[in-house]
């Protein structure tokens, strides 16, 4: 369905010329200068639409447009592709179709969040958050995404959008841990009995974790890689694997966070140690129901495509800004497919009516905003 934009909006090719600029930046997590180079120039862009310059924190830029946070767009430009993926990935637009490194994954979304807010009359209470390791787990982002998040009636994530734009209305936490066996070594041919074999143990602990994941309610506990022993002709002393958890639910991140805590040896001698813990709160239902059925009212006020909504097991940001109780809707960005894959695109046609969905939603979050 195509869609006439709104007269305040700004026009799509625009929007696609500094997306080209973006996404021609190339941005790799790991890169610590390519991330510096890309975050310069977000704040380049930004402040030409915005017409002011945003808080320089690292790799992380922040524009309060006025007053304290009262809704919080959220994007990131860093991706996964390392320097030189352009190369092989080059921007490109053939058929309506949108290609290049990181355009889905979620440049789209960050050139959107710019060019809406720049369209704005009343910007009271928008804070616009562009941080620069979502890709790695937010570590260095994490504490400033809930410290903006607190006490905001929103938040709008522009990560990529589900299959044919759905928006991603529940989000799994992710727990991410690692098993540490301790037992002794001892020659495997001449005296193995006095050893502890921490491979048959590390057996052992592997079965019990996996059982510990609960279908019904989607929680997934997923061993994941191992390691163990020295040499062929010796009982291992020393062996580790690595588990992800996935769970709708806090509560569901807590009961298996207690079981492997609890996880006792079998092996009479044997030790087992418990590394890591919950890293990503889930983004619930609860969270989203409100946001969604207001983008659905506006959406079918604005004559825009219906909206559907979905689960999904991926990250984002807004697992953050759910955890922290925030009203969160997530997925507002690009619609198109292949995150992280050779197949990256975005759909070129679906970019104005994303783009007038999230300026409606703004502009009504902000007309609601008891701040004001």
């Amino acid at each position: 369905m195509a869609y006439d934009p709104h007269p305040d909006l700004p026009a799509t090719d625009a929007l696609l010329a500094d997306l080209r600029t973006l996404v021609e930046q190339e941005s790799p997590s790991s890169d610590p200068d390519a991330l510096a180079r890309s975050a310069d120039l977000v704040a380049r862009l930004g402040t030409g639409l915005l017409g002011v310059a945003p808080e320089r924190l690292g790799i992380h830029l922040r524009w309060r447009l006025g007053g304290p946070t009262r809704v919080l767009v959220l994007a990131h430009h860093d991706t996964v592709w390392p320097v030189g993926s352009l190369r092989t990935h080059p921007f490109e637009i053939v058929d309506g179709v949108l290609r290049g490194p990181g355009s889905f994954d979620m440049k789209t979304g960050l050139a959107m969040a710019l060019h809406v807010l720049a369209s704005l009359d009343d910007r009271t209470g928008v804070t616009l958050l562009v941080t620069g390791d979502e890709e790695l787990g937010s570590p260095s982002s994490q504490a400033l995404i809930e410290d903006e998040a607190r006490g905001a009636a929103a938040a709008l994530v522009l990560e990529a959008s589900a299959d044919g734009g759905a928006l991603k209305l529940e989000r799994k936490g992710t727990s991410i841990y690692r098993v540490v066996i301790k037992g002794r070594a001892a020659h495997a041919g001449l005296e193995p009995e006095k050893g502890v074999n921490a491979s048959v143990e590390l057996a052992h602990q592997v079965l019990a974790v996996a059982a510990l994941g609960d279908p019904a309610v989607g929680t997934t506990v997923t061993p994941t890689d191992a390691t163990s022993g020295t040499t062929r002709n010796t009982v291992p002393a020393d062996a580790s694997f690595a588990v992800d958890v996935r769970a709708r639910t806090a509560a569901e991140q807590v009961r298996v966070d207690a079981a492997l805590r609890a996880l006792a040896p079998v092996l009479p001698g044997a030790v087992v140690e418990i590394e890591g813990g919950i890293n990503r709160p889930p983004l619930e239902r609860a969270l989203s129901a409100d946001l969604f059925a207001r983008a659905q009212r506006l959406s079918a006020d604005a004559g825009l495509p219906p909206l559907t909504g979905v689960a999904v097991g991926g990250a984002s940001d807004g697992n953050f800004t759910a955890g922290v109780g925030t009203p969160t809707l997530d997925g507002l960005g690009a619609v198109g497919g292949g995150a992280h894959a050779d197949d990256e695109h975005v759909l070129v046609g679906r970019v104005p009516d994303r783009t007038a969905l999230l300026r409606a939603l703004v502009v009504d979050l902000v007309a609601d905003s008891p701040a004001r």
